[in-house]
């Protein structure tokens, strides 16, 4: 999250009119609109590769995967933002009040950075797992090279709405329960900048 626009409770409205006039993303908490910081050269090459590995492992008849041009809006704490990547099976879910939001990510992909790591990790993570949608957390770091999921327990086991934690560096595979595939680690890392 970037510099919140000072002194002002804005409404979801004046939100929407903002990015409209503007062009520019934005994120929206708390009636505080924060402008969406530009990620560096090796971010936009994580994104890509991400996108990529995900767009051959899901079943486009099935799920589709996203770019950072899409927003999710979570209803139940207000949360407007654009992740990095996003995948979304079955009929896509619009926002009641913003028809350019989604409301039913299946899996949300963040790479972290040394500016939003901790929102990523923290306060972020914590809007996102309130939607009901979401069966996966995929964060992916610059340095070290390595991703971690977080995945929702299934109904009948165990802990089940919780979400496990789960690693893998250079050389492993993920395995991706909703997804019904196998994400190569290597795969996000080569050719690095």
């Amino acid at each position: 999250m970037s510099a919140a626009v000072p002194h002002h409770v804005f409404s979801y409205r004046e939100y929407l009119e903002r990015e409209r006039e503007t062009g520019l993303k934005h994120e929206f908490l708390n009636g505080q609109i924060f402008a969406m910081a530009g990620g560096t050269p090796e971010h936009a090459r994580l994104i890509a590769a991400v996108t990529i590995a995900l767009g051959r492992m899901v079943d486009p008849r099935r799920c589709r995967v996203f770019s950072s041009e899409l927003k999710i809006r979570v209803a139940a704490t207000g949360l407007s933002t654009y992740p990095d990547v996003t995948v979304v099976c079955g009929d896509a879910t619009r926002d009641a009040e913003d028809p350019n939001a989604l409301a039913n990510p299946r899996l949300v992909v963040e790479v972290l950075s040394p500016s939003t790591e901790a929102y990523d990790r923290g306060e972020k993570w914590a809007h996102y797992r309130r939607l009901e949608s979401l069966e996966a957390y995929l964060l992916v770091s610059q340095v070290p090279e390595r991703v971690e999921l977080y995945e929702r327990i299934p109904a009948g086991q165990g802990d089940a709405g919780a979400f496990s934690h789960r690693m893998a560096g250079r050389g492993e595979d993920l395995a991706i329960r909703c997804l019904e595939g196998v994400l190569h680690v290597d795969d996000l890392y080569l050719g690095a900048l």
